[in-house]
Formats: structure tokens, C-alpha cells, sequence
């Protein structure tokens, strides 16, 4: 399957519900199951070369393999809340909690993997390190891209100051120019990469111009943060973080902004003890498009004999 179809998935909120919209590649029968989360402002269709390259690595092994990229509430293909308040974590762990019974009653779940990116992470340490959530099946692996308990302020700070001021572009060009701008973390990417990772970003807006795919209104919540109540949730991320049973790996730019060496260094000996991949000449955050960081994650979920993977 070298396109993904797009399916939603109704989600309980309390009053009539939301439909999150979710990408789903590969065998949709297979017991293996790998999720794949995006970051606060991106939305499923990050994952694209790396799903592809799962598929590939599984067909190889005789292993069949589903891949959903789900579009968290507000972002892509899903629905916009009526209360920006909605726009945090307890929603969008429990549309996932939707999205995973509904995945599992269309076949059973015999194996979960995470991948997650930023807040894709966030939201997959919160299931893999609470107990008694009605999880159709344990995370086996867990992968956190560029993310860890202890979030630097600066970073939360900078992100702060593009967030819910999406504006509008003349061209498909502009936007991703502007995107480029202020994506710099990324790390390098050809132009032909860096258009495939923008197209899915934008919807059109009136008079044949371009907006970003998401709600503005996502920024409210967001905005609410201090340097108080983020050393507050620090302390409950640590909490979760020392339950994960699952197998983990740690991916980190070098020059990430927000997941700093010392957190890696102190994650590294803790709670799932993972093993940290550090990708020189990238920030916040690595995009999973390069051959190289593909590779790692694949050898991570899909070990062949002779890879780290199982080991990791």
C-alpha cells in the first residue's frame, strides 16, 4: 500500500462527541499494530515515508503489519471543539482510548507499538505509565521522538510564539517557506521532502488562498502555561515515565531545544532505562524522513538478525 485511506472514529467528550480522522496503511486485519502520533501543530501525514518503510521492512520479514497515523483532535482531517479548552491531554488520551477499542473490534489488537513525536510522545507516555486504563493491549514498544518527562521553557516559549497564528498563503510555495522558517529544528531537507511534509499542512482558504490545517483555537489552553505549572507537570511526566514497562527508545536532536542532554541522560537511567539515539545536525525535532533515523526506528520495531533492535 504505498497510500493510506483515511477513516474516522467517534470519539465521547462529554456532550455529542467529535470524529478524530486517523491513516491507516498496511493489512487493516493484522494483530500487529504500530501508532504513530504527530507533534502539537502537524498532523498524521508526517508519517508517510515512515510507515511506507514499515510496511516494507514487514513484507521482507512475512510479517504482517497495520500502521494508523491518527490526526489528534483540531488538527488535519478531525473535527474542531467547540471549547478550546478541550485541547489537552485527558481529550486527546481518551481518543486514542476510542480509536484503540475501535481497532481492536475491527481485529484484535496482539501487539501495540508507539511511536511518538513531541506531543505524539507525551501522549504515548501517558498510556504506556498509567495503570488501569482500558488499553485493548499493552504498549510493547515505545518510541519517543525528541521528548521526555522535563520539557525546557524556552522551547515552550518559542513554540508559543507561531502557535494559533497560522495566517494565510498565496501559494503552496509561501507556506511551506514560511513553515521551513520556523520548522529550522527539522534539520536539512531536499526541497522535494519539505513540500511532501507541507502539502498535507494546508487546506484552501477564501479567495484561492492557503491556511494551515489546524483549529488557531488549539493555542488557548497552550497559552495558560507558566513556568510554574510546567515544573508541576514535570514532576507527574517523571511519575508516569518510572511505570513504563514497555521497551523503549529515545530519539534526540543534538540540538533540541526542548529535550535537553541531561533529561536524555537522566531518562536513560530510569524508569524503562531506554536506549537514546542522538541524530546530529537536528533539532526539535527529527522528521523520521532521512534513511538514517528511518533505520533506527525500524530496527527498533522490525529487528532483522544482526540489528540493535532487539536488544534495545
Amino acid at each position: 500500500m504505498t497510500e493510506p485511506v483515511l477513516r474516522h472514529v467517534h470519539c465521547p467528550d462529554g456532550g455529542a462527541g467529535h470524529r478524530m480522522a486517523y491513516w491507516c496503511w498496511g493489512d487493516e486485519t493484522a494483530e500487529h499494530l504500530v501508532v504513530c502520533a504527530h507533534g502539537l501543530s502537524r498532523q498524521g501525514r508526517d508519517f508517510d515515508v515512515l510507515a511506507r518503510a514499515l510496511l516494507s521492512r514487514a513484507a521482507a520479514q512475512g510479517r504482517p503489519v497495520r500502521v494508523v497515523c491518527p490526526d489528534v483532535v483540531g488538527r488535519g482531517h478531525s473535527d474542531w471543539l467547540t471549547d478550546p479548552m478541550g485541547y489537552q491531554f485527558p481529550t486527546y488520551v481518551g481518543d486514542v482510548l476510542a480509536l484503540l477499542a475501535a481497532l481492536h473490534a475491527q481485529a484484535p489488537i496482539g501487539g501495540l507499538d508507539w511511536i511518538g513525536t513531541s506531543m505524539g510522545g507525551l501522549i504515548g507516555l501517558t498510556l504506556a505509565g498509567t495503570p488501569g486504563l482500558p488499553l485493548s493491549a499493552p504498549i510493547n514498544r515505545l518510541v519517543l521522538n525528541d521528548v521526555g518527562p522535563a520539557i525546557e521553557w524556552a522551547a515552550l516559549q518559542r513554540i508559543g510564539e507561531y502557535l494559533g497564528k497560522p495566517g494565510t498563503f498565496a501559494t503552496v510555495e509561501d507556506a511551506a517557506a514560511r513553515m521551513r522558517e520556523i520548522s529550522a529544528g527539522f534539520g536539512p531537507h531536499t526541497d522535494d521532502e519539505w513540500l511532501a511534509l507541507s502539502r498535507p499542512m494546508l487546506r484552501p482558504a477564501p479567495g484561492g488562498a492557503w491556511r494551515l490545517h489546524y483549529d488557531p483555537a488549539i493555542a488557548v489552553p497552550y497559552a495558560l502555561f507558566t513556568a510554574e505549572t510546567a515544573a508541576q507537570g514535570e514532576a507527574a511526566l517523571w511519575q508516569l515515565y518510572d511505570r513504563v514497562s514497555a521497551q523503549t527508545l529515545v530519539l534526540r536532536g543534538a540540538e533540541s531545544d526542548l529535550l535537553s542532554a541531561g533529561t536524555a541522560d537522566a531518562m536513560r537511567a530510569r524508569g524503562p532505562r531506554p536506549r537514546v539515539q542522538v541524530f546530529a545536525g537536528v533539532g526539535h525535532a527529527p522528521t523520521l524522513v532521512a534513511a538514517h533515523q528511518v533505520a533506527v526506528v525500524l530496527d527498533f520495531l522490525l529487528p532483522t538478525e544482526g540489528s540493535s533492535g532487539a536488544s534495545a
